[in-house]
């Protein structure tokens, strides 16, 4: 049989390379205001933001370097050299204190903006972890261990992140009330959230939340959290309600998404097109367990494979794991190994599962796996060592699984963000 290999990676790289700040970032920066440029940037790109940032405005516009300043707050791994822009490397997805002194520094910076000056706030997925500022009362530490308590109950991101902006001094709209005394306050965001809702991405910092405090308690409870007194207190503080709209914080401020998800798995679509595949299109949007997508997936493609179809099924969104075992992986990663399971004795089919940023769950390492690759010699190895991949499954040890068979995704980290690609390939040969 062909190797799909070279396809698949060469799929899921033209997705990435769609969204990189590098493409992305310049035609929708402002020019040079009468003040300073101020960049607060956040987020597993900010490094690389923060930086073509300064390629416009120094090199471009040659804007007077002491007018532009800024501190970008990104993932540990994740920097890159700039000029001007300070960078801060910072815990994902477990936020620690790097995260929390440039979140001070951040909204320190946007304090004293002045009434010329231009905030540009350059936001990417990951934004939600690196900002930490908890709210009036919470320690970091009691913030810390609800967001671990959250990130293991299967929670979508979106519920994740409504607990966090009800307990943060920076998201749910405050970022843009602590800088509202500047001329214009502009946010360029790189979507890694389904629907690309703004108030999700990075938790919000800029714009109104729709979220409430009572939401932020109902989440709580329905997935059983042990959270502190204080957190509680926190969450029955009407102190601690995030801004709406018409909070004179909006006033001056604008949004745009400047990369998007679905533009990413369009890049897909097109390359797999051009390979002679029929294109199954399921949106870039998916949410749900990861076991439980993956199973969807493959009916399709056996479906596919008994009809004689020469199919690609390609999806993005972001898939969830609720952690019962003690293993490693993210969603990615166990999406491939249900597919391992659900395909093994099939022939024909292979497939590719991975996070755009390059970590698919993960200790919070540069080196973590994006994702996983499985075909025909993934099923050839996992029987001549006797593994199971069901059993990895109960103890959603992907990772461990993988890492015998060679199968790992590994890219290091792209500066980007735009959720899943998922790819499942499926020939006749």
């Amino acid at each position: 049989m062909t190797d799909r290999r070279p396809l698949l990676r060469a799929i899921y790289d033209a997705a990435v390379a769609a969204a990189h700040p590098d493409v992305v970032l310049a035609a929708h920066l402002k020019p040079v205001p009468k003040g300073r440029v101020i960049c607060l940037a956040a987020g597993k790109g900010a490094a690389a933001l923060a930086a073509a940032a300064e390629r416009h405005y120094l090199d471009a516009l040659e804007m007077e370097p002491s007018r532009l300043v800024g501190i970008a707050t990104t993932r540990h791994g994740h920097g890159v050299p700039t000029r001007r822009i300070k960078v801060v490397e910072a815990g994902h997805p477990m936020p620690d204190q790097a995260g929390l002194a440039g979140a001070e520094e951040t909204l320190r910076m946007a304090a004293g903006a002045g009434p010329d000056d231009l905030l540009l706030v350059l936001l990417s997925g990951g934004g939600s972890a690196n900002w930490i500022a908890p709210a009036e009362g919470v320690s970091f530490e009691e913030k810390q261990k609800l967001t671990r308590a959250l990130l293991r109950s299967g929670a979508p991101i979106g519920e994740v992140n409504t607990v966090r902006k009800h307990l943060s001094r920076i998201k749910g709209g405050r970022l843009a009330r602590a800088g509202q005394h500047a001329a214009e306050i502009v946010t360029l965001a790189i979507s890694d959230v389904p629907h690309d809702d703004p108030s999700a991405i990075a938790s919000g910092p800029t714009v109104p939340d729709p979220t409430t405090l009572g939401d932020a308690r109902a989440i709580v409870t329905k997935y059983r959290l042990e959270a502190a007194d204080a957190i509680r207190r926190a969450l029955d503080d009407s102190k601690n309600e995030s801004c709406k709209p018409g909070d004179a914080a909006f006033a001056r401020a604008h949004f745009e998404l400047i990369a998007r998800p679905r533009a990413s798995l369009d890049t897909a679509i097109r390359l797999a097109r051009e390979a002679g595949y029929d294109v199954i299109d399921l949106g870039a949007d998916l949410e749900g367990e990861a076991r439980e997508v993956a199973a969807d997936h493959a009916k399709l493609a056996l479906e596919a494979r008994r009809d004689g179809r020469r199919v690609a099924i390609i999806s993005g969104g972001e898939l969830t794991v609720t952690v019962r075992g003690n293993g490693r992986g993210g969603p990615n990663q166990e999406y491939a190994l249900a597919l391992a399971d659900l395909f093994k004795d099939t022939s024909g089919i292979s497939a590719l599962a991975g996070d755009t940023d390059g970590a698919d769950g993960g200790g919070g390492s540069a080196s973590d796996p994006a994702g996983a690759v499985i075909d025909q010699t993934t099923f050839a190895k996992m029987k001549s060592l006797g593994l199971s991949p069901s059993a990895y499954l109960d103890n959603n040890d992907a990772t461990g699984f993988f890492a015998q068979t060679g199968d790992l995704l590994q890219t290091g980290p792209t500066l980007t963000n735009v959720n899943d690609v998922r790819v499942i390939l499926v020939d006749q040969q």
